[in-house]
């Protein structure tokens, strides 16, 4: 086979949703919810060539609403501060590996769009903002069927994430 390219496009569904919690409590709680990535413990599986069902395990265990937070910029308040704009911003990357292998299997370009990138900032009247893009528009424009319908199920486990925050579930996002 030669060499070649491949172009597919999608429409980004982009979701942000108005909080009325403050900046600071919105973010507590979805790091309550969505906890960190705790490397030591799954490179302790690698190690040792744990079984992928030891893998399943540890998820389960230490994601409770499916999701871990694999990397955080911190506010960056501090520095935008600097240019005289004073809001709050805080990006993520949000994920589940074990979801994630479900699409590598077939097709190692879904880990362009896992994880996936939230953010949450504050808005001038006080409350907080939580923005995402859907799931399964990003993971559909691979053309893989298998992929897309994993993709479909990661927008079903934000919602209820959504849910569990207690925030507005946009429509289209789940079921």
């Amino acid at each position: 086979m030669g060499q070649g390219w491949t172009e597919r496009g999608y429409q980004a569904r982009c979701l942000d949703i108005t909080i009325d919690a403050s900046f600071e409590d919105f973010r507590r709680t979805y790091e309550q919810a969505v906890p960190p990535y705790d490397a030591a413990a799954f490179n302790a599986l690698v190690t040792r060539d744990a079984p992928w069902g030891d893998v399943l395990a540890l998820m389960r265990d230490r994601a409770p609403h499916d999701f871990l937070i694999y990397w955080s910029s911190g506010d960056l308040r501090p520095m935008m501060n600097l240019a005289g704009d004073p809001r709050h911003c805080v990006e993520y990357l949000m994920g589940n590996h074990t979801t994630a292998e479900r699409m590598f299997r077939h097709d190692p370009a879904a880990m362009l769009y896992a994880p996936l990138r939230t953010l949450i900032s504050d808005r001038p009247d006080g409350g907080a903002r939580f923005v995402i893009e859907q799931p399964s528009r990003a993971f559909g424009s691979l053309g893989v069927d298998a992929i897309h319908e994993v993709g479909r199920e990661l927008d079903s486990e934000v919602a209820a994430l959504l849910t569990h925050l207690k925030v507005p579930v946009p429509a289209g996002l789940s079921g």
